[in-house]
């Protein structure tokens, strides 16, 4: 074992290694289309590791290339669904990271990653609702009252979904940090 573990080798490894994850999970939930939350969460997850050892270039490379090879192993005919993905998801576990890192004001931190994160269920609605499918899997009546109360719900309730989700993910980082500390102890 080299007596400095935090090196370039080391770094590109667990990268690899989160990318792989990432694209199996991603992949096989895009394609099945029931596992897509479920993908979702390992991608997530897996995009955690480099940043458990405080590599963000090495996580960011790793997300980039989780979405080139998602796409390119069959997620390209159901783009829309890596979509919210590729705005939010995916590099979601970076920003943290690196608010953190540079101790951002944490009220600050939230309103402008809940802004993106409304922006993300924005553009997936007219991505999705009215774009794609069109709400036709609605009943009529639910389909006209998301139309004309959108924005209010995308504010309202997407931002309290957004708390939870962020709340969530400092934790499920903060459990990572603790074993891959174990791990490498």
């Amino acid at each position: 074992m080299p007596k400095n573990p935090n090196n370039k080798s080391f770094e590109i490894a667990l990268s690899g290694i989160s990318c792989a994850l990432a694209v199996i999970a991603l992949s096989l939930g895009i394609l099945s289309g029931v596992l897509l939350a479920t993908g979702y969460f390992v991608g997530i997850i897996a995009l955690m590791l480099p940043l458990s050892k405080k590599f963000y270039f090495g996580d960011f490379f790793a997300y980039l290339a989780t979405v080139a090879l998602t796409i390119a192993f069959g997620a390209a005919a159901k783009f829309w669904d890596l979509v919210p993905f590729i705005m939010f998801f995916g590099i979601h576990p970076l920003v943290n990271a690196l608010q953190l890192r540079f101790k951002v004001n944490k009220i600050l931190a939230f309103i402008i990653k809940a802004l993106w994160f409304d922006a993300t269920l924005i553009v997936g609605y007219y991505l999705v609702y009215d774009g794609l499918i069109g709400g036709s899997f609605l009943p009529e009546e639910v389909y006209e009252f998301v139309r004309n109360y959108f924005f209010v719900l995308v504010f309202t309730v997407g931002t309290a979904i957004f708390a939870v989700y962020d709340f969530i993910v400092f934790r499920c980082q903060a459990a990572m940090d603790y074993l891959m500390y174990r791990i490498r102890k």
